[in-house]
């Protein structure tokens, strides 16, 4: 994507994909609005395709969806934002397959099917909602639970590339075992992980293993739904949106709670030395890690944008670093390595764990 007016943000190769994606990309979770069972309560569709939009003029190349973020909604108001923008100034459109919803209960959970035919039809489907011929990064939303092997289903998305309706394929929420099965098939581009100073886990193996095999990783959550940013107060949990599922989150309930906001308050310091905010820290703590390739971020308005674009352009020092692993262990908030670095050690042990 080519965006004469945007602002510069620095870019990194996803993996060998081939695409070269801004550090930071458009999260559309929230987006999505309410009613259904990982919802974040009402939004107004114009806010959020004016968020989109300022992102893109902020300099942003990518937007992560999901065909399940608003049972289809989320995708078909990223469609609406493609439709009125030029060729060129287009960003790369990246979403996922694998939670299957009852249209007849939408507050139930969905079902994390990975069937060969529920992944070509729900591709088609999400081509008709962004009205795309073809879908940049297609990922597995999450590990199937109808018994399907995950042979078969890469085997599917292998067949969608080689189609030509999806240019890479990448997973979400898979575990390094199940991330060397795809890899024994075809390449896989990337790993789209939950990945925040709150839930630092997939440092120590799944991260480690993405840059020995030039995977990409795209993490999600890195403000922690909001926990990690400069205004939340505990106060505001109660306010939440009946719907929102934040709600249930044990992050959002004491005693985790108080100790995720003490970890929050600590980089406050380090965002002043830098003339950022809170937010920006925590996505850059994220970016600062080896092997990962870009963090999705949401907004649900314009100038939420602005609250944490700063990250792209944050280089965290050496003492930043150890300040803010100081914090994790003094607030014993979250789980995890701590300190960019320390988690690669467990690589041999991971892979020799998955080969079992």
């Amino acid at each position: 994507m080519q965006r004469s007016k945007a602002t510069k943000l620095p870019t990194r190769r996803l993996g060998s994909s081939g695409l070269e994606i801004t550090v930071v990309g458009f999260g559309a979770w929230a987006i999505g609005g309410g009613g259904w069972a990982f919802g974040w309560g009402t939004q107004d569709d114009a806010a959020s395709i004016e968020a989109m939009r300022h992102a893109l003029e902020m300099g942003i190349n990518w937007i992560d969806t999901a065909a399940v973020y608003g049972l289809g909604h989320s995708e078909e108001l990223v469609g609406r934002l493609l439709r009125d923008l030029s060729p060129s100034d287009r960003p790369f459109v990246f979403t996922k397959c694998g939670l299957v919803w009852d249209p007849l209960d939408p507050m139930s959970q969905p079902r994390r099917v990975l069937k060969p035919e529920s992944i070509r039809s729900e591709c088609e489907a999400s081509l008709r909602r962004l009205g795309v011929e073809r879908i940049d990064l297609y990922q597995f939303h999450w590990p199937d639970e109808s018994g399907t092997l995950v042979e078969d289903s890469w085997g599917t998305m292998v067949r969608l590339i080689e189609e030509g309706k999806v240019r890479a394929g990448g997973v979400s929420n898979f575990n390094v075992a199940l991330l060397q099965r795809c890899e024994a098939i075809r390449h896989v581009d990337s790993l789209q992980p939950p990945f925040s100073l709150i839930h630092r886990e997939v440092s120590g193996h799944e991260i480690p293993w993405c840059a020995r095999h030039n995977t990409g990783v795209i993490c999600y959550s890195p403000m922690q739904s909001g926990l990690l940013t400069d205004t939340f107060a505990a106060e505001r949990v109660s306010s939440l949106a009946l719907d929102d599922w934040r709600r249930r989150s044990t992050d959002f309930q004491r005693p985790a709670l108080g100790r995720n906001l003490a970890l929050r308050d600590a980089l406050r310091p380090i965002a002043k030395r830098h003339d950022v905010s809170v937010s920006s820290i925590a996505v850059a703590w994220d970016l600062s890690w080896s092997g990962v390739t870009a963090a999705i971020v949401g907004a649900r308005a314009a100038k939420q944008v602005d609250g944490w674009i700063g990250a792209a352009n944050v280089q965290l020092t050496e003492p930043d670093l150890d300040e803010i692993e100081s914090a994790t262990r003094r607030t014993q908030a979250g789980s995890g390595p701590a300190r960019p670095g320390r988690g690669f050690g467990r690589l041999e042990r991971a892979e020799v764990d998955a080969s079992k």
